[in-house]
């Protein structure tokens, strides 16, 4: 290949633009058409009147972040295929949040999820809870960096320019109603699929079919799905993806605001139901896209990997520089893959500051001033120019956390795992005081934490993240290349030179999982030690049996069967016989003839 780069023209610019254009005038299209209606409980859930597909869609979109669309390319890229089996952790988590949380929440018709931390335990865990959650705003700084990232790379726009536009196109969607971004997310998240695929169904005319790719990953390992090894230091095994993954994912639907807000939004809970299970065939989806996006790339860079040959600073930079690789003769195309990534982060982080609105509003102002909806409307709003102004602070330092996806992991296991944990406990789990919820919650704070600080000092050794091998023994650059792709970035993290500690941290995506079960184990063995089993609960804030989609499937079977062997009891006895003998012929005949009598309850000689 060669080390000449390619810049966007005046064609992609111009697809960019019209695309990114055309979804903001539907929002603020809808938000015309609303702007005399609603209360601040209107602007945070949307009144509660969204169909199932439109939230359903919602939620693959604001997973569909920049940093799913650069970054699992790139980790297939680097690891494999068996990045794959986390569409198993997306079923589980998808099943356990409508099982257990959904129905909880959805009765409460709550604005804040913290808001049921005070219901069942106490202000402090509440409070604490709130804390926890705002420490997501690297999150959405992150989601912010990366379109930044790219277009810097690809364009050679100041990265504080996109950053600072990216967060204030977000703060401008936030500042209308919940609607508008709602209607915004299912029109984006076909332009993001549109970009995935035309990069995808490029590769394959190039490479001359599926079959290729497929040729070239197996040939690099990159097929690697037999992998059932328990060591939990290994990166990516079956255990770590679905069981890790669960624990993750099950903390995103579960507990954070922003999804619990956009589920509780629905008409009704069969409506929110619904959304989440559909909302799966959206996340199996995005993530087959971005295996075989990452197959894609090893196919093309099999024999010269740019990171390695430093044609870029990042391996969350490599598919940007494959779209500009193989679609720059084709004007437009580029320009429609960076609308992608663009919308997939306006999506992601407008939702984040409006959730983030909505805790602020129901958890700090809301308890302690009285204000009409007007005011409340307006200052809900305010709340949400504020912490898009905040989010590019963040963004700021969300660019020195190292790559992508490992700052991701840390995020997500600090946050996620004791949240988890905690709101079990109080939806499964009645005897849960408010001591032993708060201990919990500390103590599983810490432990997420303390592995996360370890896994930044001393990360694990190749051995057991096992990166597969590229090689750079085809690379044929040219020296005269106009671009640079190896812009000084902070792309490493700033304490990657600390190794001093000799052990090792487990794989990333068991952060969440033992900060969860930190946070169980405590919680349970504090509240019985301080008299939890004479708790008295108000049943609202209780998982009931009834509430449960698997319950009522039980009974219904059940009901079937009880009906089928009534209907059977009911039937005269020569009638019973004669179906007997016509299905077990050989009971009819002969010495041994048997016959069910219904008298003595049995079989016959």
């Amino acid at each position: 290949m060669s080390g000449d780069a390619h810049l966007l023209v005046a064609a992609d610019y111009v697809v960019f633009a019209v695309v990114l254009l055309l979804s903001a005038a539907v929002g603020f299209y809808y938000a015309w058409r609303s702007r005399k209606q609603g209360t601040s409980r209107d602007f945070l859930t949307g009144g509660r009147k969204l169909n199932a597909l439109a939230v359903s869609m919602s939620l693959t979109a604001s997973y569909m972040s920049s940093v799913t669309v650069l970054s699992n390319p790139a980790e297939v890229y680097r690891y494999g295929a068996i990045f794959g089996y986390l569409s198993i952790s997306y079923v589980i988590a998808v099943v356990y949040t409508s099982e257990v949380f959904l129905p909880v929440f959805y009765r409460l018709a709550i604005n804040s999820t913290y808001e049921y931390l005070e219901l069942r335990f106490s202000r402090a865990t509440r409070l604490l809870g709130m804390l926890i959650f705002f420490f997501n705003l690297l999150y959405t700084g992150l989601v912010i960096y990366a379109p930044a990232l790219a277009l810097n790379q690809v364009t050679g726009m100041n990265l504080w320019g996109g950053i600072i536009s990216t967060a204030t196109v977000c703060t401008l969607y936030c500042a209308l109603v919940s609607k508008t971004f709602i209607t915004y997310d299912t029109h984006t998240i076909g332009i993001m699929f549109a970009g995935y695929m035309s990069v995808i169904i490029k590769c394959v005319i190039l490479k001359g079919g599926i079959s290729t790719i497929l040729s070239d990953a197996q040939e690099g390992g990159r097929i690697n799905f037999v992998d059932f090894d328990i060591n939990p230091l290994r990166r990516h095994t079956f255990w770590t993806l679905v069981f890790g993954g669960a624990f993750t994912w099950s903390s995103i639907y579960g507990t954070y605001q922003p999804q619990v807000q956009r589920y509780n939004s629905c008409k009704s809970i069969k409506h929110a139901r619904l959304a989440l299970f559909i909302n799966v065939l959206g996340l199996v989806c995005t993530l087959t896209s971005s295996v075989i996006s990452g197959l894609c790339l090893y196919s093309f860079y099999k024999n010269c990997d740019p990171w390695k040959a430093g044609q870029v600073s990042s391996p969350d930079q490599l598919l940007p520089y494959l779209v500009m690789d193989i679609l720059a003769d084709h004007q437009g195309l580029p320009g429609l893959f960076f609308a992608a990534v663009y919308s997939a982060s306006l999506s992601t982080v407008s939702t984040s500051i409006n959730a983030m609105a909505a805790v602020t509003m129901e958890d700090l102002i809301k308890p302690r001033i009285k204000l009409s909806e007007k005011k409340l409307l307006l200052i809900s709003k305010g709340l949400s120019l504020f912490f898009g102004i905040v989010c590019v602070a963040m963004a700021g330092l969300a660019s020195l956390m190292g790559h992508m996806m490992q700052a991701v992991s840390i995020i997500w296991g600090v946050t996620g795992g004791p949240l988890l944990g905690l709101f079990s406990l109080g939806v499964l789990c009645p005897f849960v005081n408010s001591k032993g919820g708060l201990c919990g919650l500390v103590t599983g704070l810490a432990a997420a934490v303390s592995v996360s600080i370890i896994g930044m000092i001393s990360p694990s050794p190749p051995e057991m993240t096992r990166p597969l091998f590229l090689s750079t023994e085809g690379c044929n650059f040219t020296t005269g290349s106009s671009f640079n792709w190896t812009t000084p970035l902070p792309t490493e993290p700033m304490w990657s030179g600390l190794h001093a500690v000799q052990w090792h941290s487990p794989s990333y995506l068991y952060f969440c999982v033992i900060g969860g079960l930190t946070s169980v184990i405590v919680g349970i063995i504090i509240s019985l030690l301080t008299g939890g089993l004479r708790e008295t609960v108000d049943p609202r804030l209780m998982l009931m049996k009834e509430d449960t989609l698997s319950y009522h499937l039980f009974k219904r079977v059940k009901d079937g069967v009880r009906a089928e062997e009534q209907r059977y009891q009911k039937q005269p006895t020569d009638d019973r016989r004669s179906i007997l003998s016509y299905t077990f012929p050989s009971l009819g005949h002969g010495r041994n003839r048997q016959c069910w009598s219904a008298k003595q309850g049995g079989w016959n000689q």
